[in-house]
């Protein structure tokens, strides 16, 4: 029986991907809000279509309040640009008007006195925000020591053996905290870049590139698909 526990597993993975990716540095990309909406923007979207749909949301309206007031139809036209426009402008919407419930204007700012898992209950309390979503402007905006776990992130650590098979992405955002490195925000958000990055480029849900892997010599599911 190997002596490897999951978290070395997870280190020697993440060393071995920092080589061939390049080394994540963990830098502030927006504020709250703008990292909330940006990030209800990616979901099952393309990055570059991301961006240009949050660009064409932030011309169209300056400040959020301004969006949280316009009709659910011109901010769909404003980010068409990015897909799902039809589900993503409601909610946006929707979530704009709860960070208005007691200030003048869309705020995040009772973030700053919660913890990480009071804030964590107050993100994933708005309309429609999970888990991830939460997790992104927890790590991308402020910093925090929270592992966002998306699709490409649980198929990784699955495959390498890092979680079991049957924990779900939700179980497994405390476990890949955990595991990563608490109190290291720096490494969480390598792991987490770092495997978003792999599963976009090589490790796909089908047909993934085993024999262009660099994790192919320590990985249990090498060869499997």
């Amino acid at each position: 029986m190997s002596s490897i526990t999951p978290q070395d597993q997870l280190a020697g993975a993440v060393a071995v991907l920092d080589d061939f990716y390049g080394r994540p540095v963990l830098s502030p990309r927006c504020p709250p809000v703008d990292e909330l909406v940006f990030t209800v923007l990616s979901q099952n979207t393309a990055d570059v279509n991301t961006e240009r749909s949050f660009a064409a949301l932030k011309a169209r309206f300056p400040v959020w309040s301004a969006a949280r007031d316009a009709e659910v139809d011109d901010i769909e036209s404003a980010i068409a640009l990015g897909g799902l426009a039809h589900t993503k402008a409601p909610r946006i919407k929707s979530i704009l008007e709860a960070l208005s419930a007691h200030t003048a204007e869309p705020d995040l700012g009772v973030l700053d006195a919660l913890d990480d898992a009071a804030a964590l209950a107050y993100l994933t309390g708005l309309p429609g925000d999970g888990p991830n979503t939460a997790a992104c402007v927890q790590l991308y905006s402020l910093g925090r020591q929270v592992m966002p776990v998306d699709t490409h992130v649980h198929r990784v650590a699955r495959r390498l053996g890092v979680i079991g098979a049957q924990v779900t992405a939700e179980q497994a955002h405390p476990l890949l905290t955990e595991m990563a490195g608490p109190g290291d925000a720096a490494q969480i958000y390598a792991v987490h870049v770092d495997f978003v990055r792999h599963g976009r480029r090589i490790c796909h849900a089908r047909r993934p590139a085993c024999g262009e892997c660099p994790l192919a010599g320590m990985c249990p599911s090498a060869g499997a698909y």
